[in-house]
C-alpha cells in the first residue's frame, strides 16, 4: 500500500503504479482523505493484459501503457520489416498502447457485507461497474482486486456509473445463477432514493410508460409506445422548497428506467446530465413530449455536452463520433447557436487556459503579463506523462455525482442497505 503525498493546493492524487486517478478535493474527497493506491497486479479480475505498466496522468484517468505479448503461430518464417530480422514459430511480439481513462470520485469502495457467497459494496458516484469502454483501471472490479484482493466475482445487477449504493457481486459462478433465477421471478426488491425538481406529489405515484432505447452507443432512452413494459412505484420524504428527495420503488428492470420515468413525470433527477437537459426541448421531456427527431435529439445532447467537455457523462469520446452525431451545422431552436458558444465559454473558463480543448503544450503561446495563467499551466504538466503532454480539464468534484442512490436490496434470504448520502439529508443545502 502506498500513498502519493501532494501539497495541500492540489486537488488530485494518483497511484504510483496502478495509476488509478482521483479527485481529492470537496466535502467528498474531504472524507475520503488522501487517495491511496495499491497496485501488485494491473489485471486483478482477468488475464487479458499480463504484462501492463501504468503512469498516472494528473487529475484526469489512469494513463496506461499497456504491452501486451503474443506467441506467432506461423507456419513458416517471416520477415520484419522493423529490421528485428526474420520471425520464427514460437517468438514472441510486442505492441503499446497509451490511453487516458477518464477521472473518477475520491470516495472509497466500501465493503457493506461479505461471505462465502457474496460481496457487497457501497458504490460511489462516477465509477463504473466493470471494464467498458475507456475504463479499466477505475472500475469497481479492478479496485476490489487490487485494494481487497477480491477477485473472479460476478455482478449480480448493475448500475449506471453515475448512480452510487448497493452492489452485489456473487463469489462463485453457482451463486450467480440461484440469484438472476431470483431476479427473473421478481423476488428481489429495490429501493433508490433521488433528488428531484420542484415539488413532487405528496402522494404515491406510479408510473407505468414504456421505454425504448433511442441509441445504445449514446446510452439515451424515452418513453414510447414500442418501448418495453415498466412500471416504478415514487414515494416523496421531503421537500425543501426547492427540490424534492424522492423513494423508488423499480418493479422492472429497465435501462435509465427511473431517470425516464421521472422526466416523463416533469420532476427529472436535479442534476441528471441528460434527462435533465435542454437539448429535449423547452419542456424538457415531461408528458413524453420531445419536439424533435430521435436523430436531432442525439445530436443536440452531444453537442450541449462537446461544447462543456463533458463527452464522458455520454461515455464516448471524440473519436466515437460519427459526421452524424457531430453535425451541428443547424442546431435545433432549443440548442441554438448562443446557448452552445455559452457553454464552451464557460467551459473555457473552468479550463482555464487559452483554448479549451486539449492541446500540446510545447505549442502553447500564453499573453505577456499572465504570469498566473503561466503558474496554473505549469502545474498541469504531469512529468509521469511525458508521452502526450495534453492540456485537460479537470472536472469539479460536484460533476462527478448524481442525485440517485440505491439504497436497499432485498431478496428471499438477504437484505442489505447502504447510509442515506449527504444529497438526501434534510438539512442539505443546494449550492
Amino acid at each position: 500500500m502506498s500513498t502519493l503525498q501532494r501539497p495541500a493546493t492540489t486537488s488530485r492524487a494518483a497511484c504510483a503504479k496502478c495509476g488509478r486517478i482521483t479527485l481529492t478535493s470537496g466535502p467528498t474527497a474531504k472524507a475520503a482523505g488522501w487517495a491511496t493506491a495499491c497496485c501488485t497486479s494491473s489485471a486483478p479480475n482477468s488475464e487479458l493484459s499480463p504484462w501492463p505498466t501504468t503512469r498516472p496522468q494528473s487529475g484526469r484517468g489512469a494513463c496506461t501503457s499497456t504491452r501486451s505479448r503474443y506467441r506467432t503461430s506461423t507456419s513458416c518464417s517471416r520477415w520484419s520489416p522493423d529490421g528485428a530480422g526474420w520471425k520464427q514459430d514460437n517468438d514472441f511480439l510486442r505492441n503499446r498502447v497509451h490511453r487516458h481513462e477518464p477521472p473518477v470520485t475520491a470516495e472509497p469502495v466500501r465493503l457493506l457485507a461479505e461471505n462465502e457467497d457474496v460481496v457487497v459494496v457501497d458504490k460511489p458516484s462516477s465509477i463504473p461497474v466493470h471494464p467498458c469502454g475507456r475504463f479499466r483501471h477505475n472500475t469497481v472490479i479492478f479496485i476490489l482486486g487490487k485494494e481487497h484482493q477480491l477477485k473472479e466475482l460476478h455482478p449480480l445487477h448493475r448500475l449506471d456509473r453515475l448512480t452510487s449504493g448497493v452492489l452485489m457481486f456473487a463469489k462463485t459462478a453457482a451463486v450467480s445463477e440461484r440469484i438472476h433465477e431470483q431476479v427473473r421471478d421478481r423476488q428481489l426488491e429495490k429501493e433508490y432514493v433521488c433528488r428531484v425538481e420542484g415539488e413532487f406529489p405528496t402522494e404515491e405515484v406510479t408510473c407505468k410508460e414504456p421505454i425504448l432505447v433511442v441509441s445504445y452507443k449514446v446510452g439515451v432512452c424515452r418513453v414510447d409506445t414500442r418501448g418495453k413494459p415498466c412500471e416504478t412505484v415514487f414515494q416523496r420524504l421531503s421537500y425543501n422548497g426547492h427540490s424534492s428527495v424522492v423513494r423508488c420503488q423499480p418493479l422492472t428492470g429497465r435501462t435509465h428506467q427511473i431517470r425516464v420515468h421521472l422526466q416523463f413525470l416533469g420532476h427529472p433527477i436535479l442534476n441528471d446530465p441528460i434527462y435533465n437537459s435542454v437539448a429535449w426541448g423547452p419542456s424538457r421531456g415531461r408528458g413524453g413530449h420531445i419536439p424533435k427527431t430521435d436523430e436531432e435529439l442525439l445530436r443536440d445532447l452531444v453537442a450541449e455536452h462537446q461544447a462543456k467537455q463533458s463527452l464522458d457523462v455520454l461515455d464516448l469520446c471524440e473519436g466515437d463520433l460519427s459526421p452524424g452525431l457531430i453535425d451541428s451545422t443547424a442546431p435545433s431552436s432549443e440548442l441554438g447557436k448562443d446557448h452552445l458558444e455559452e457553454l464552451a465559454a464557460s467551459a473555457q473558463k473552468m479550463d482555464g487556459v487559452v483554448d479549451a480543448a486539449p492541446q500540446d503544450l510545447d505549442t502553447v503561446a500564453l499573453a505577456p503579463g499572465k504570469a498566473a495563467e503561466t503558474d496554473f499551466v505549469n502545474q498541469e504538466i504531469d512529468p509521469l506523462c511525458a508521452e502526450c503532454r495534453l492540456v485537460r480539464q479537470d472536472p469539479l468534484p460536484q460533476d462527478l455525482v448524481m442525485f440517485l442512490h440505491a439504497l436497499r436490496y432485498k431478496g428471499p434470504e438477504f437484505e442489505y442497505f447502504s447510509p442515506m448520502p449527504a444529497w438526501a439529508q434534510d438539512d442539505w443545502q443546494e449550492d
